[in-house]
Parts: C-alpha cells; sequence; structure tokens
C-alpha cells in the first residue's frame, strides 16, 4: 500500500490543471481548504465533487471550529460559538453543556459533510491559562481538593488559542471535547484533537514565532496533557504542536519522536492518525536552531511519526514548493530516506466517512438536526 502523507492547498474556488496534477500523485493524500476557496454553498459542493471525481480517497479537510475560526459563514451555514462560550455555560449547567457540546460537533460535520468536506481540524484541547502567573498554582490546588471556581474569567495566556479553548480545567475540557467529538461522529464525521500536548500556556503565536514550554514532562502531562490521555480511545487524530518543551525534547513536538512515539502512542495509547499542524508556520522553520527547507521539515515529522503532514498556502502563486515537496519526498524514498508507513495511509484512510454525505435541503428539514440548532449557545 502506498503511503501518502502529504495534505495540500489549491489556489482558487476550482482545480486547475497544476491542482489536478499534485492531487492525483501518490504521496498526496488530501487537501485542506480555506476560505479563499469559497465562493457560495453550491460552488464549494461541485468543487469537493470534482475532487473526488479525481480520486475518491482524497481527504477533504478544513480548520472549521467554530468562533474565529470557520472557514464558510455564508449560505447557510450555521455561525457556532467559541468554544469558550461551552466552558462558560458548564459553569451554569454542567449537564446542559455537555448537550450543547454535542449538538455543535453534529451540525458542524452535518453542514461540512453536506457540501461534500470529509474532516475539521476540530476539537481543540488547549487550556485557557491566564496571563495571572499565580493563577495556575491555585487552580492546581483547586484541582486536587476538587475546590473552587476552575472557569475564571479574563485574558488567555496564548494569543492563538484564546476563546478557541474550552476552559482551563482539563477535566472540563475533556468531557466538553468527548460531546464535541460524539456530535461529529452521528454526523459520519472523524476527530482531530489539537494542539498536541498543549499550546494553551505559551504567549507566544507559532504561525509567527517559535513558543517554548519550560515545564516539566510531568506537569504538562498533568495539565495540558491530560485530556489526551482520557480521550485516547476517543479521538480519531491528534495534531501535533509546533512548541519547544526543552525539559522533554529540544525539537517542536510535531518533530519530536519522544512527544509523538514515546509519549503519545506508546505512555498515553493512543492509536489513530497523527497530523503536523502547518509546516509553513515559523516555528515549523526551525529544529534545534537550524533552519529547514519543506522537504527537510517534511521528512523530520515523517521520521518522528507524524502520518500526514500540512503544507497550507503554498499552491498561491506558481505552487513551487508543493512540487518541491513532492519531488523531494519521492527521493527520499527512492534513496531510501524515508520509508512509507503502510500503517500510517490506512489510519488515513480511517478517516473518510463511511457513510453517504446528506443532502443539503434534506439536512435542513431533518429534525435532529433542527433540535442541534435550538440547543447551541
Amino acid at each position: 500500500m502506498q503511503h501518502a502523507p502529504l495534505i495540500i492547498d489549491i489556489a482558487g474556488t476550482a482545480l486547475s490543471d497544476d491542482d489536478r496534477r499534485r492531487l492525483a500523485h501518490p504521496l498526496v493524500g488530501g487537501l485542506i481548504l480555506f476560505t479563499r476557496n469559497w465562493e457560495s454553498r453550491e460552488q464549494l459542493t461541485k468543487l469537493t465533487a470534482a475532487i473526488k471525481r479525481l480520486r475518491p480517497d482524497l481527504l477533504i479537510c478544513v480548520d472549521h471550529e467554530g468562533g474565529c475560526v470557520q472557514r464558510f459563514r455564508t449560505g447557510g451555514f450555521t455561525h457556532l460559538p467559541p468554544m469558550r462560550a461551552l466552558g462558560e455555560l458548564w459553569m451554569r449547567d454542567a449537564m446542559r453543556a455537555q448537550d450543547a457540546a454535542t449538538a455543535c460537533g453534529y451540525v458542524l460535520a452535518a453542514e461540512l459533510r453536506a457540501c461534500g468536506v470529509d474532516l475539521s481540524f476540530t476539537p481543540v484541547l488547549d487550556l485557557d491559562w491566564p496571563i495571572d502567573a499565580a493563577m495556575p498554582a491555585r487552580r492546581q490546588s483547586a484541582a486536587r481538593t476538587g475546590a473552587g471556581d476552575l472557569g475564571w474569567p479574563g485574558v488567555s495566556r496564548s494569543r492563538v488559542i484564546g476563546d478557541r479553548a474550552f476552559h482551563a480545567d482539563p477535566r472540563v475540557v475533556t468531557l466538553l471535547a468527548k460531546s464535541v467529538a460524539h456530535g461529529l461522529l452521528r454526523a459520519g464525521m472523524s476527530s482531530c484533537a489539537k494542539h498536541f500536548p498543549g499550546h494553551g500556556w505559551v504567549v507566544a503565536d507559532s504561525h509567527v514565532a517559535l513558543p517554548r514550554d519550560t515545564r516539566s514532562l510531568k506537569a504538562i502531562l498533568a495539565d495540558d496533557g491530560a485530556p489526551y490521555g482520557w480521550l485516547s480511545a476517543a479521538l480519531d487524530a491528534v495534531m501535533a504542536a509546533h512548541v519547544v518543551y526543552p525539559k522533554v525534547d529540544a525539537r517542536p513536538a510535531g518533530y519530536s519522536a519522544r512527544w509523538l512515539q514515546a509519549v503519545l502512542r506508546g505512555r498515553l495509547g493512543f492509536g489513530g492518525a497523527i497530523f503536523t499542524d502547518d509546516l509553513s508556520m515559523e516555528a515549523a522553520r526551525h529544529v534545534e536552531g537550524r533552519t529547514v527547507t519543506p522537504v527537510e521539515a517534511v521528512l523530520a515529522s515523517l521520521q518522528a511519526g507524524c502520518d500526514l503532514t500540512l503544507l497550507c498556502n503554498q499552491s498561491l502563486g506558481d505552487g513551487g514548493v508543493i512540487d518541491e515537496v513532492i519531488d523531494g519526498l519521492a527521493e527520499a524514498q527512492i534513496k531510501g530516506a524515508w520509508t512509507p508507513s503502510a500503517a500510517s495511509d490506512l489510519r488515513r484512510q480511517a478517516l473518510l466517512p463511511r457513510q453517504a454525505a446528506p443532502d443539503w435541503a434534506q439536512l435542513m428539514r431533518s429534525p435532529d438536526y433542527l433540535h442541534a440548532l435550538a440547543l447551541i449557545p
């Protein structure tokens, strides 16, 4: 079986000849859509249908979480709340919050599936750490005793996560994320948790800088990493963080065999697919003080234990970076510098929906869908 680890992007609202050529390559396993690929719901549905005609096994992905990260917002798509809204609801009514989280997951997935999208990179498991440096110790004390208000208001420590996080307490994050994943599953979509082992503690934004989290492995796994262990049998995929945790490994998590194989697979028992975050981000361009090329980045992530590698916004212009990576990975395979993994491709294919996508008009009249809409805060 051919391992197809590359998830690439396209520039426009329809496939170009270059898009078709790249997507047909056996090393390409899917693509990620952005707002620039959206013109209308009808156009998006035609685009995804054209992709599937080219190769039915291609995994069509998108970042569509709700709140500030929602690629499609018009044409009938529901404006989903940021996940912090579910955490705030938890503080008032925990049982209702879990039902609302399931409803959010179901609506999110059902609408995307009706347009031919296979997978959204959600839920976010990052903790909502506050800026106040004294607060973590108080939260940890409260968590141990089961006392105190663990859902403090205020500004999140991480600019890039912010209100994308459910809550500060890993137990609340776990239960709400599991509820979202249940909703996704009801609509025929897999889940992809992010950003392992946790992006919420660091202040820097990995899109433009290389964040460093100086806590110990024990501290990270007790808080940020805990949901991954508690959900190891419930999640279908995990996305690794472009964050360096120097007390564990000098490499960012997505390039670290210790994080991905020893901790995530070995210690936490996770058996699903592992994605990189976008390898074009600034934090992904540096490994142990050295700037790496896109080909080197892909090879480093695959050798560390990733199954699938994201190359975003590289189709713009002439798309030369995508061609460079495809050719470089093919050359590495021929020279024995990279060995394809049949198990990795099985994990990719397991993310493809098993049930037929709903028709949009029928979905809009579905009692399950209408009931879920009424539950969204």
